[in-house]
């Protein structure tokens, strides 16, 4: 298990070197910062980049079930919202801006009041609301990893990981600043959002070829 902010934050005070690791931490975060400013010049609208702790991670074409899957739930959640005046759905082009890092995802979510206040050319964007990620084998690592704590760290409320090999959807709802696991899904049954309201899938439509 990964140990809490916390947690580290009391082994650093208690560390004799304490000062020592600080200086080297916020050293390789300066570095960090000027990397991520090459990564702002970088990226471009046909190309698909994350910026992961300190990394420019590039994103491969995906595979036909990975974007039917997407283009499902994303149509239908973005008509959903419209329809009721809910919020705004992004797909894959959104740069979600975070402390730390800037990642696509797949689908996202922002509520009507939070939506409100962004303007027709803003780039960057807060955490949404809810997030869904599509796992692929080059991405299920920070899927379930680095993103599951960023997005919970920085108040994501829902967050769904769809395996679409395995025809599974994962929901975790936002709970004391962690996020748990409400349900996982295989092959068939309901998900319904906990954020947008009234949304709901039937799971094997989400798959079917």
């Amino acid at each position: 298990n990964m140990q809490t902010s916390t947690e580290l934050i009391e082994i650093l005070y208690h560390a004799t070197d304490a000062q020592f690791i600080v200086d080297v931490v916020q050293e390789r975060l300066r570095s960090e910062a000027h990397k991520r400013r090459e990564y702002y010049d970088l990226v471009h609208e046909n190309l698909k980049a994350e910026f992961i702790n300190g990394e420019i991670v590039f994103h491969s074409p995906v595979k036909k079930r990975h974007w039917t899957v997407s283009m499902e739930l994303s149509a239908r959640l973005h008509n959903w919202a419209k329809d009721r005046n809910l919020g705004i759905v992004g797909v894959e082009k959104v740069m979600v801006s975070l402390t730390r890092n800037d990642y696509e995802p797949d689908i996202c979510f922002f509520s009507k009041e939070r939506s409100e206040q962004f303007d027709a050319e803003q780039m960057k964007f807060p955490a949404p609301d809810f997030v869904v990620e599509i796992l692929s084998p080059s991405t299920e690592k920070n899927d379930r990893t680095v993103k599951f704590l960023d997005y919970a760290l920085h108040g994501v409320r829902e967050y769904w990981i769809v395996d679409p090999e395995k025809h599974t959807v994962e929901q975790y709802v936002l709970h004391h600043g962690e996020f748990d696991l409400r349900q996982k899904l295989t092959e068939k049954g309901v998900c319904e959002s906990i954020v947008v309201d009234g949304f709901s899938v039937e799971v094997e439509q989400l798959f079917h070829e």
